[in-house]
């Protein structure tokens, strides 16, 4: 994980490492790729499934959006 954090540039925000698969477990996921999304009152969303750049993009914008 740490060389593709770091082959990405991801090091800007905290990484929780999943290597059981315990944590992905508990939002209902069992395959990858998944996203979960969690909004500033704690709700969480998950989406199962490629989502792309576009995609991504206007999902973080509706998170910042409130």
């Amino acid at each position: 994980m740490a060389d593709f954090v770091d082959t990405f540039g991801l090091g800007s925000f905290p990484h929780a490492v999943d290597a059981d698969g315990e944590i992905w477990s508990g939002f209902g996921v069992f395959t990858q790729p998944s996203w979960a999304f969690v909004s500033a009152d704690g709700s969480v969303e998950v989406l199962l499934g490629a989502l792309g750049e576009a995609g991504l993009r206007d999902r973080i914008d509706d998170l910042l959006a409130g």
